[in-house]
């Protein structure tokens, strides 16, 4: 047991070596490395939980991360430092791209499948699901929604946003697929069970074997490999790729590119690529 201590000592400062310590710490655990400007960033958002154990040090806390008893709290401690900003819509470019030019000459036949890869709370993977939504003429089509923030990921499972969220959903598609809160829920709005069944989140972390996923059509990879080196980068193209299907689209962020990765992804334009299988030779 961990003794909680009655007093909070106010100040605390992370020290350079405890810095260097979870930097490498979250390097092995998720693949992303931290930019030597970040130890702020890394003060700010764990102080709360060392204010829980009233801990006089980040050496304290850290050093129950991985211990066992305290895997709650190891994820928590992830959750808090891996969580980045995501909206509605956001780079609207990449699902134009899906209106115009994949969703019109998918064969209403074919089953769809959308992964969004770093879903965090969910405002992408509902972006897809509005943006498939839009066409009748497929019936069957699901998205999965993958993170490693179990915080998140609960978020994204309800569905329920506050209504500054809203900001860039076309009218007709909020009116038709989302609910305005009343009462304690006033300020909120409900994505509503018709779209909400079409799309199911889980637990991943894409720096380790990834869930029994199968194959897609178009998968969503946006704003997490700014936070990889080099090697970290192509050891998750390497593992993300086999899940998508021959012919899919593989989209980043346009902050991002694949140069210098070795891959089976070709560029059709800037952030969005195509999966070429090399021909079968008999």
């Amino acid at each position: 047991m961990v003794a909680i201590k009655p007093e909070w000592h106010s100040s605390l400062v992370l020290q350079k070596h405890e810095f260097l310590w979870i930097k490498d710490y979250l390097y092995k655990e998720t693949g992303i490395a931290l930019n030597d400007n970040k130890q702020a960033l890394i003060s700010g958002r764990l102080e709360k939980r060392l204010r829980h154990y009233g801990f006089s040090s980040y050496s304290e806390y850290f050093h129950l991360l991985g211990k066992p008893q305290f895997e709650h709290e190891t994820l928590m401690a992830i959750d808090l430092l891996t969580t980045n900003e995501t909206y509605f819509f956001r780079e609207p470019q990449h699902f134009d791209f899906l209106t115009t030019h994949f969703l019109r000459t998918h064969p209403p036949s074919q089953p769809l499948r959308f992964w969004s890869a770093a879903s965090s709370s969910g405002e992408e993977a509902y972006t897809l699901a509005l943006t498939v939504s839009q066409f009748s003429k497929f019936s069957q089509w699901e998205i999965i929604g993958t993170d490693i923030s179990t915080r998140m990921l609960e978020k994204a499972r309800q569905g329920l946003y506050t209504m500054s969220a809203a900001d860039k959903i076309p009218s007709p598609l909020l009116k038709q697929y989302c609910l305005k809160g009343r009462d304690e829920y006033e300020g909120f709005f409900l994505i509503n069970s018709t779209l909400r069944r079409r799309v199911k989140f889980m637990y991943a972390n894409l720096n380790d074997e990834l869930p029994k996923l199968g194959l897609f059509n178009v998968i969503f990879l946006r704003n997490v490999m700014i936070y990889f080196d080099m090697p970290t980068k192509q050891r998750l193209i390497d593992r993300i790729q086999h899940h998508l299907r021959p012919g899919g689209y593989f989209i980043i962020s346009h902050s991002e590119s694949l140069n210098g990765i070795n891959s089976k992804l070709q560029m059709v334009s800037p952030s969005i690529y195509q999966k070429h299988e090399p021909p079968v030779v008999s």
